[in-house]
């Protein structure tokens, strides 16, 4: 979000009511401008509530003497001087000192570079939505006026490279920031300790990084103008590799929300028990729901929060779901039945031959013994042997090999490298695994990707999907994402072995009849 531009604050201390703020300088080579930077800080921010760090990131010259020669004169703020054993990069500079001020105990921090380039007296503006918890970060923009932007100085190559990036990295994220590339930034620490920011990179894309994170967790953003200023101040970035870092990082980001890759830097939201419906678009949902026959009584093991079994139900079937989490009642449950239960048991709850259809919807590669599993549903089930209808992952999907040929193997939150998944299966080893457990496999067939659950229900996620289902009549194993199968179990030996007995009684006595 953007915040109007606040008035200027009034003379005085700025209030901070309880909170605690801490004025993190980076520092490089600032020898020059550090004592400078550090007399602009405004007056009204000097009380006890407020200090000063300064960290030196291994300098070559000496700006932690100046640093230190500053703290000794001057009694306005209590300073804090450090200097890193070695250089640890302007990321990693960053992440010491948001771990100081969290350890420390501030409610806020705000970074500030010590070569002069943002203006410390811009601080008591900028403080002002975290003080009104209005904001968990504030930015401070050089782009909301964009000519101003170039009236300071940035160069025309920077202005434009500024504006292409901040308009990719939105479109990336769905945000609406007027720039992504300014280093005057100030955070809650109480959002800090929410995102995993000391995972981050150490180089000049870690204000990238930790913007992704910051939205990935939905907190809030706020912008407000600040001046821009070019000095003779040398600048440590360069520019293309800068860019290049950035690209990646959005695509990265973008891709793991698309659950094709995991990055545990991003992954900052808690894990997903659930799915949600993928509906009105082809999907293992719909292939599902359309093999359904209306009026039969069916069983919906790991049937999750009930999506599935209320679609099933309004088809007209008489469901029965079974999962370790039991949906609570409501008027789009009535009529479904549902039992707590463990999947990893091996006794059924209920009784399976009582079914027409047994539905395992994404559920085979959460179980530790699916082999087993599938053995005891075929002897529960034996005496009407109901039709099974299964869907999983396929790991042989083309993205999960491209990964792999890239040294890739990420297990997430969702997709096909779910954390939570413990065996994958490609469809010739599911396939297997059902017929050594005594199924006769009736069909099995490619599902594509969910597009419209990654990218929206639009024109591109329809003209994707129909790429994708045109490719799997091509090479199922190759571009299926998941695998769809019916199968029904065969009579076990010892069933098998009680009918033809039964059977046979009945044919001699009809033998020996015709005899008489």
């Amino acid at each position: 979000m953007r915040l109007a531009e606040l008035e200027p604050c009034a003379p005085g201390r700025i209030n901070l009511g309880r909170k605690r703020l801490l004025i993190f300088i980076v520092a490089y080579n600032a020898q020059t401008t550090i004592e400078k930077v550090l007399s602009r800080i405004p007056r009204s921010l000097q009380t006890d509530k407020v200090e000063v760090l300064i960290i030196d990131d291994s300098s070559q010259d000496d700006t932690f003497g100046n640093g230190l020669r500053y703290q000794q004169r001057n009694s306005a703020f209590k300073v804090t001087v450090l200097r890193t054993p070695e250089n640890q990069g302007y990321g990693g500079n960053q992440k010491l000192g948001y771990r100081y001020a969290i350890d420390h105990g501030f409610d806020i921090v705000a970074l500030v570079h010590g070569d002069g380039q943002y203006a410390p007296e811009k601080l008591p503006e900028l403080i002002a939505p975290l003080i009104a918890d209005e904001a968990d970060a504030v930015f401070g923009s050089r782009m909301i006026d964009k000519k101003a932007a170039r009236q300071g100085g940035m160069p025309a190559y920077k202005w434009i490279g500024n504006q292409i990036l901040t308009g990719f990295q939105n479109r990336m994220l769905g945000t609406g920031l007027s720039e992504f590339h300014s280093g005057y930034r100030l955070y809650s620490t109480a959002a800090l300790a929410q995102i995993p920011f000391e995972k981050n990179t150490n180089d000049f894309h870690f204000d990238t990084e930790i913007i992704v994170q910051l939205v990935l967790k939905r907190l809030r953003i706020a912008e407000l103008p600040i001046p821009t200023y070019y000095g003779d101040e040398i600048c440590h970035v360069n520019g293309l590799k800068y860019a290049w870092n950035v690209f990646k990082t959005m695509l990265r980001a973008r891709f793991h929300e698309m659950n094709l890759l995991f990055d545990r830097k991003f992954d900052v939201l808690p894990p997903e028990e659930n799915y949600d419906l993928k509906l009105g678009y082809a999907s293992s949902h719909t292939a599902a729901i359309e093999a359904a026959r209306p009026g039969n009584r069916l069983l919906d093991i790991g049937c999750g929060q009930g999506l599935v079994a209320r679609e099933l139900a309004a088809k007209g079937c008489h469901v029965t779901g079974m999962d370790q989490y039991s949906p609570e009642a409501s008027p789009e449950t009535t009529g479904i039945d549902f039992i707590r239960w463990n999947l990893d048991r091996t006794e059924f709850p209920v009784n399976v031959s009582a079914f027409d259809q047994i539905m395992m919807l994404d559920i085979i590669e959460h179980l530790k013994q699916p082999e087993k599993f599938m053995d005891e549903l075929r002897f529960a089930a034996v005496c009407k042997r109901p039709e099974v209808i299964m869907t999983t992952a396929n790991i042989g999907f083309f993205v999960t090999r491209l990964m792999l040929f890239f040294g890739q193997f990420n297990y997430g939150r969702k997709g096909i490298l779910d954390a939570t998944h413990t065996r994958l299966f490609t469809f010739r080893s599911l396939k297997a695994l059902l017929e050594q457990s005594g199924y006769n496999v009736l069909e099995v067939r490619g599902i594509p990707a969910p597009f419209p659950k990654a990218i929206g229900n639009n024109a591109i996620a329809r003209f994707f999907l129909r790429a994708n289902q045109a490719l799997i009549r091509l090479s199922k194993g190759l571009f299926s994402y998941q695998i769809f199968v019916r199968a029904v179990a065969k009579p076990t030996v010892h069933n098998l072995l009680g009918e033809t007995i039964a059977s046979s009684d009945r044919l001699r006595d009809s033998v020996l009849k015709i005899a008489c």
